[in-house]
C-alpha cells in the first residue's frame, strides 16, 4: 500500500470516528491528521525529484561512458606525435603514482620513465627529478609462511 494510500485509509478512519473537535484531543487529533497529510504530499514530491534525477543521472552516466571511450581508447595508436611518448605501456610494466610538489596532480609513471631520471611535470611543467637508488622495497610477507 502507498504512502497516500495509507493516508486516505487513516483520514476515512478518523471521519468515520466523528470526532468531536470542540475537545482539547479532538483538535490535536485533526490537527495530526493535517500535518500527516502535509507531509505525505511533500514526501511524494521529494521521490518524484528523486526519480527524475535519478533518471538523468543515467542518461549523464550513459553519456560520459561514451565520452570516455572514445576520448580514452588506448587500444587505436597513441595520440601523441611524439616520438619518445611513453603512451605505450605494458600491461605488464608496474605502475607508480608520483605527486608532482609543484601543483600536487597525480602522474601515473611506469619503470621506463622512473630509469630516465626526470621528467616535466605534464600539468605545470616544473622538472620531477626521480633517485631511487637508496629506496628500500619492503616485501609484504605471506600471512602463510611460518617462522622457524
Amino acid at each position: 500500500m502507498k504512502l497516500t494510500e495509507k493516508m486516505s485509509y487513516l483520514q476515512g478512519l478518523l471521519d468515520g470516528l466523528e470526532v468531536d473537535t470542540s475537545t482539547k484531543e479532538g483538535k490535536a487529533l485533526m490537527q495530526m491528521s493535517d500535518v500527516m497529510q502535509e507531509m505525505v504530499m511533500y514526501v511524494e514530491d521529494l521521490q518524484a525529484q528523486v526519480d527524475e534525477l535519478t533518471e538523468l543521472c543515467d542518461i549523464l552516466d550513459a553519456d560520459l561512458g561514451d565520452v570516455e571511450e572514445e576520448v580514452f581508447d588506448l587500444d587505436d595508436d597513441c595520440c601523441c606525435e611524439d616520438d619518445d611518448c611513453d603512451c605505450d605501456f605494458d600491461d605488464d610494466d608496474e605502475m607508480y603514482e608520483v605527486c608532482c610538489p609543484g601543483c600536487g596532480d597525480t602522474i601515473l609513471l611506469n619503470d621506463s620513465i622512473l630509469e630516465e631520471g626526470s621528467m616535466e611535470c605534464p600539468n605545470c611543467g616544473e622538472t620531477l627529478e626521480f633517485d631511487y637508488d637508496d629506496l628500500v622495497i619492503e616485501d609484504a610477507e605471506d600471512p602463510d609462511e611460518t617462522d622457524e
